[in-house]
This record gives C-alpha cells, sequence and structure tokens, in this order.
C-alpha cells in the first residue's frame, strides 16, 4: 500500500522509505532498514553549515540611480517586514500547513500528502516540511560541484535522515518566521529568479510587500515546480501556473487563512502577469560602457580583493551596492554629441571620455557603436564588445595613435625648464631626427634618414614661438622643441601626466613620441589634460566612488592625486592652450567660457582627435575606422551621412566636443583660469618672428583685446614684444643651421590646419 502510494504521490521514493522507516514495526527487511537508518539518524550531524547568498550587485550612478547590476542569482534578499502576510500564509499552505505545529518534520502531515497526491495522481500538497526543504535548498546551494549537487538531490535514506537532522538543528537554530523568511530568499521561483522578491518582480513588477492575494498564491504555487510553470516559457507554462495558484487559493480557504469568498474572488481573477525582464551584465546595461569599466576595475584591481576568483565572487555574488561617478547629464551630452556626427552604421567609431578635473572621476564613457554581441541590423550596423573609450586593461581595444595632443607634454616640459611665450626657432622646411634624441635608458634613438613635413608640404618652413607653434600646431617646430627640452624630459611629464599606452605596453620613446606615435585612448587622454584644469594636479581615473556590502558596511573610494606639475607651468599650458579656441586649429569653436584644447591628426589621417578642458570637465574624443586604422584612413569617407576628403582634429572630434562640452556644462557656473604670470613666461624671442605674430594674451570673448584683467594698451613687456635680449631666457641659444631633407621622406602626423586657412601674415 505504502509502496503504491509513493508512486503515485512522485513524492519521492526517499521520502516514502524515510516514513516507513519511522512508523513501520520492524519486522523483517523493514526492521533490517529500520535499524539501519536508526544508526544513520544519530550519526548524522546537526549543524548545517550556512553560507551567504548570493546576492545582485547593483551599479548606481552618482545620483544613486541603477543602471546596471551582475548576479550568479537574480536574488535580492529581503527581511519578514518586508514580505507580505498574505506571500506567508500562502507558502505554508500549499507547502507545510502545520509548520508552525511540528519541529522539523510533520510525519501525520508527509503521510497525509501522500495520500492526497495518490489520490489525485498529481502533487496536491508537499511531502517534507518547508524547514526540510529549506535544508535541501541551503545543501545545493553550498554545492561546489555538480557531484555535490546530485548527492544533495539523491532518493537515498541518508540523505533523508540528514536532512531531517539538519532541520531538527535549524528548528532549534532559529525561530519559525527566521525559516520561514529564509526559505522565502533563498528558493527559485521561476523566470530566473531566486527569492520571492525578485520574483514579485519577475512575474508583476512589484515587491514582495506589496503582494496581493492572487499574486501571492501564483508565487507559492511556483515553488513546487518552477520550470513547469515558467511563465516566461509560453502559453501552456502560465495554464499551468493558473492551475497551481488557483490550488493555492483553495487550500487558503480550507485552512481559513483567508476567508473563503474572498479565496473564490481572487481566484476569477486573471492570471494578470506583468514580466519584468531583469537583465544582468554590461550588455544590457544602459551606459554598457561605463558597466565595462567598472566590472573589469573590480576585477583586475587588488583593492577589492587579493585574487581574481575572489574580486570576480565579490562582484557576482556578495550583493554590493557600488556607487559611481558617473553622471548621467554629462553621459547624454557625450552620447548626443557622438550621434549627432557618427552613426552606429558607419565603420569609423567615435569614442569619447570625460574626466573630472582635481578627482579623476570619470564622468562619461561614450562611443558610436552599440555594445553587445549581437551582429547588428541594417539601421544600427554590427556592434561592438570593445569597450572603445577606454584602455584594454578595462576591456577597450588597442587604441589609436594620439596625435599631436601629444605636443602638449613637450609645451609643459618646456614651460617648466623657463621657456617664455614667444621664445622658439626659425624652423626649416623639413627636418631629420639625426641626431639629439635619447631615451630614458640613456640609448641614443636618432632617425637618420627619416625627414619631418608640416601639413602644409615640403618647403613650408619660417619663424615659430611656443605660443604659435602650438596654436598652428607645427611638426617640425615640436620636434626640435623636443629635442632641446630632452626627450626623456617629455616622457617623463608625460608618464607624471598618468599616459600609457591602451595597449599596456611600455610607451615607444621615439623622436616623434612628441607628434603622437603611441596608441591611447580617450580615458587616459582626457585624465591626462584634466591635469591642466586642476593646475597641475594630476587624478588617476576612477570610476567607483562607495561600495556597501550587503551588511551595510560602506567603503569611500577616496580620489587618488598628487601634483604633477608646478600650478604656475599649469597656468601658462592653460594660457597657450586657450589660444586653441582663438587662434589656432579650433578658431571660432569656442563653448563660451574658458578652455584649453588641442587637435590631434596623425600621419596618413589614420585617426583623429581632440582633447580639451575647462576648470570643471575634461574630455578626450578620438575618431578611427573600427576595422583597422592603417588599412582604412580617414579619406574620402562617408561619416553620419556626410562626405568628407579627409578627416582632422578640427574635422569631427572638434565639433563632437564642444558639442558634448556645451551641453554637460550648461547649468555648471563658469570658472575661469588662474592668469599665467607672465614675468616668468611673458616675452621672449624668435629669430624672424613679426611682432603682430608674437604671443598676445587674449582675454575670453575678445581676442584682440589682451590679457585676462589687463586692458589693450598695456607696456610692450606685457606682452612679450621689446625685450632686452638679456631677458631672452633659453631663447640666444636655440638658432642652428638646418641641412635640407634628402629627396626620400615620408610624412608623420599633421598639424592639421591648411597651411591656405591660415591667417594672412602667418
Amino acid at each position: 500500500m505504502l509502496a503504491g502510494v509513493v508512486a503515485l504521490g512522485g513524492a519521492g521514493v526517499a521520502g516514502g522509505l524515510l516514513v516507513a522507516a519511522l512508523a513501520l514495526p520492524a519486522v523483517g527487511g523493514a526492521g533490517i532498514l529500520t535499524r539501519d537508518a536508526t544508526h544513520d539518524f544519530f550519526e548524522v550531524p546537526t549543524m548545517l553549515r550556512e553560507l551567504p547568498l548570493p546576492e545582485r550587485t547593483r551599479l548606481l550612478d552618482k545620483n544613486g540611480k541603477q543602471f546596471a547590476q551582475f548576479y550568479l542569482q537574480n536574488r535580492q534578499s529581503v527581511s519578514i517586514d518586508k514580505i507580505s502576510p498574505l506571500m506567508l500564509k500562502a507558502i505554508v499552505a500549499i507547502e507545510d500547513a502545520r509548520f508552525y505545529e511540528h519541529a522539523g518534520l510533520d510525519i501525520k502531515g508527509t503521510i497525509r500528502a501522500l495520500i492526497t497526491n495518490a489520490r489525485a495522481r498529481s502533487i496536491q500538497q508537499g511531502g517534507s516540511s518547508l524547514t526540510q526543504q529549506l535544508v535541501k535548498n541551503i545543501l545545493l546551494q553550498n554545492a561546489r560541484s555538480e557531484g555535490e549537487r546530485s548527492q544533495a538531490r539523491a532518493p537515498s535514506i541518508r540523505r533523508k535522515i540528514q536532512e531531517l537532522r539538519y532541520a531538527m538543528g535549524l528548528e532549534r537554530k532559529y525561530t519559525k518566521d527566521q525559516i520561514l523568511v529564509r526559505y522565502l530568499n533563498i528558493t527559485y521561483f521561476g523566470g530566473g529568479a531566486f527569492g520571492v522578491q525578485a520574483a514579485a518582480k519577475r512575474f508583476f513588477g512589484t515587491s514582495a510587500a506589496d503582494l496581493t492575494l492572487a499574486q501571492a498564491a501564483t508565487l507559492a504555487g511556483a515553488v513546487r515546480t518552477p520550470y513547469f510553470t515558467d511563465p516566461a516559457l509560453g502559453a501552456e507554462h502560465q495554464k499551468r501556473l493558473l492551475e497551481r495558484r488557483d490550488l493555492v487559493l483553495e487550500r487558503m480557504g480550507k485552512l481559513g487563512m483567508v476567508p473563503q469568498a474572498r479565496a473564490d474572488a481572487a481566484r476569477a481573477e486573471p492570471l494578470a502577469l506583468n514580466l519584468r525582464p531583469e537583465p544582468g551584465g554590461c550588455s544590457e546595461s544602459r551606459y554598457p560602457f561605463f558597466c565595462l569599466y567598472v566590472q573589469k576595475e573590480i576585477a583586475a584591481n587588488p583593492a577589492f580583493g587579493r585574487t581574481r576568483a575572489e574580486r570576480e565572487r565579490r562582484l557576482y555574488r556578495d550583493g554590493l551596492t557600488i556607487r559611481t561617478s558617473l553622471d548621467p547629464v554629462a553621459q547624454r551630452a557625450a552620447e548626443r554629441a557622438i550621434a549627432a556626427y557618427v552613426h552606429p552604421k558607419d565603420n569609423e567609431v567615435a569614442a569619447e571620455a570625460m574626466v573630472e578635473p582635481g578627482t579623476g572621476r570619470i564622468r562619461a564613457l561614450a562611443a558610436s557603436k552599440k555594445y553587445g554581441i549581437n551582429p547588428g541590423d541594417s539601421n544600427n550596423g554590427p556592434s561592438t564588445t570593445y569597450n572603445l573609450p577606454a584602455d584594454v586593461a578595462h576591456g577597450g581595444g588597442l587604441g589609436f595613435q594620439a596625435g599631436s595632443t601629444f605636443k602638449v607634454f613637450t609645451l609643459a616640459t618646456a614651460l617648466a625648464k623657463g621657456w617664455r611665450f614667444d621664445q622658439g626657432f626659425d624652423t626649416p622646411g623639413g627636418f631629420e631626427p639625426s641626431s639629439g634624441y635619447e631615451d630614458c635608458a640613456g640609448h641614443k634613438v636618432n632617425s637618420p634618414g627619416t625627414v619631418i613635413y608640416n601639413a602644409s608640404g615640403e618647403g613650408k618652413g619660417g619663424p615659430y614661438s611656443l605660443a604659435t607653434g602650438t596654436w598652428q600646431s607645427v611638426n617640425i617646430f615640436y620636434m626640435m622643441l623636443e629635442r632641446e627640452v630632452g626627450l626623456c624630459d617629455v616622457v617623463r611629464t608625460a608618464r607624471s601626466l598618468g599616459v600609457a599606452r591602451a595597449d599596456g605596453k611600455p610607451l615607444k620613446e621615439v623622436p616623434t613620441f612628441t607628434l603622437g606615435v603611441n596608441e591611447m585612448d580617450p580615458v587616459t587622454v582626457a585624465s591626462a589634460f584634466a591635469t591642466f584644469g586642476a593646475r597641475g594636479r594630476f587624478c588617476h581615473p576612477m570610476a567607483i566612488s562607495e561600495i556597501v556590502e550587503h551588511d551595510g558596511r560602506h567603503t569611500t573610494v577616496a580620489p587618488s592625486c598628487r601634483q604633477a606639475i608646478e600650478q604656475e607651468v599649469a597656468d601658462a599650458v592653460n594660457w597657450v592652450l586657450s589660444g586653441v579656441f582663438t587662434r589656432g586649429t579650433m578658431r571660432g569653436q569656442g563653448i563660451g567660457r574658458d578652455a584649453g584644447g588641442k587637435t590631434g591628426t596623425n600621419n596618413g589621417y589614420t585617426s583623429a582627435w581632440f582633447a580639451g578642458y575647462t576648470p570643471d570637465l575634461a574630455a578626450a574624443v578620438s575618431l578611427g575606422d573600427i576595422r583597422g586604422a592603417y588599412k582604412h584612413p580617414l579619406t574620402g569617407v562617408e561619416i553620419g551621412g556626410q562626405s568628407y576628403g579627409n578627416i582632422q582634429g578640427a574635422t569631427l572630434p572638434g565639433p563632437i566636443w564642444v558639442k558634448s562640452m556645451e551641453e554637460a556644462l550648461r547649468d555648471v557656473p563658469a570658472k575661469s583660469f588662474s592668469s599665467p604670470d607672465m614675468q616668468r613666461f611673458g616675452g621672449g624671442s624668435t629669430p624672424g618672428l613679426k611682432p603682430e605674430d608674437q604671443a598676445v594674451p587674449a582675454r575670453p570673448g575678445s581676442p584682440e583685446d589682451g590679457a585676462p584683467g589687463h586692458e589693450p594698451g598695456a607696456p610692450d613687456e606685457w606682452w612679450g614684444q621689446g625685450r632686452d635680449p638679456g631677458e631672452r631666457g633659453r631663447g640666444d641659444r636655440l638658432n642652428r643651421h638646418w641641412h635640407r631633407p634628402a629627396a626620400d621622406h615620408w610624412w608623420y602626423p599633421f598639424d592639421e590646419w591648411p597651411y591656405e586657412d591660415r591667417p594672412s601674415g602667418w
């Protein structure tokens, strides 16, 4: 009789044998079975190891709004006061009606369930107590291999006895309510939802606390066969779920847990599902590139754990709340600016990073491509799985050569060594870096036979100063300046501002370092330029501001900053780079407030950049072909629906930067740069440089008026004119004789301003 009940009821052979062992007299074989079971019962330990449940980790923007989450199991544990009392009643009614009466094993209830299920030829009542089910879930959760998981499910007497002993141990350790809430937090409801809170959101778009009677009964009905009744799998599964819900409501009415009339009214309601997906990972995030940066930062940074496995466990299992530095205003500004100029379907990709000067907090990461592993469609083209604004360590690619943006490091080095704004060279039409270059290991790295030209072409030399050579981005001038101040010192300046190659390899310390031959990523470049906006204070880029553990412990992540260059030198750099918007390659493209920046266009138009900053925000924009910059240069291209003969730094990256910065800073009061020390940096002398072409400081909005805070008509010394030769500093040592370049030559990064567009006299 009992065997038949077990077979028909489907409660499991193990459950039936355990009941037989405990309920039948010790006769014949049954007696042997009972004696063995009794021995096992007293040998199995009662203390069950309870590991923390896997919880979902949430990423929040700087305002506290969630934009991504990670999990192994979609779970958000809640306390009993955050669960609807109707849910508590519903789960007890269908799974263990005598839960508050027994001590972990309900023999009477188990036998009754077996008989009821056998008669109905379906599962009408649970055979194991809720405490026993909790034990089984804990054992499955603790399993470290498939073998251990199989052992936790094994239909054996010993397993059931072990389960019972553990259940009795839990009954002594916890109150009934504590056991019940643990069960509701650990159990699987279907649809990828673990725990009642995740299930309430997944099935109905509500919280566990706000579940109605019909909704609570639906979730309680799903527990027994979560895959069989998974509503996400179609109409047939939803039909089974509805039947289970009605069964729960019937049980609640019969047990007097709710008035029968109320239970009947709930049964008349439709299932009324409101399935809400709970996407995990970065591909489903609203801001996938920022999400990926955070994910890679945690996985790689020893500050978040001793090993990579430990760090990944924290991210996917520990239920962290991670507040990031992401500013949704800046993020939207970057996304809109890029979308206005570059389409997702274009092979050319634009990427932008925004960083806050003085803290290093990354405020936005955006790119023109959609992130994900899907092949794309006709409107958006193929997506990408690379974190285009970031370096390889943060999921990015190999980057693009940074071009003339690197001239800023030579500029800062020269100013730190005493150079003045009007100090410079009479440059030749071509330049061969055949002598005078040493890397930081003391090796000569000259490149005889290589000839560098300006964008204007062969024979277009002339006098340039520190200021005018920067504004016009003159390659030959900067090659000569780098040799004069020392290649290694320029490299050291760059490193002090956090410059490192996107691929993680050592920087190429070659004569063309100042022309940007190293492949970079926007985060690194933006962080370096942010240093000048912070008056020489470099801060390592950071995306995480605070971590809150599942138990409520807070860890604040402070900025990591240092004074990389003198404040006065940074002020002087800011003055020079401000002129890029008034007299340089970005002439006429300012943002209505103090800003400095530098264009960058690479040899053969392989890529283009713009990097710039204000005291409040810095940003860098890169543009190149995702299929390969060298094979697919930016010439004769159609980007964003527009045709271009070629792309320079001021063609697309510059306008993207302007549009994004204007929107990102729209509600931020404008701050001004500190005026440079003209006693230290003003004046100087460049052979052949006309007085009208010397560096005249420009007041924002009025380039012709003069220096910030000074009116026109100030003494000549302020403008850097008429100084005594003895005040030239190093300028009197810079006149050299140059040899004409050989016939064979090749082009290196351009200076972005076509010669024919320059103002007369330049």
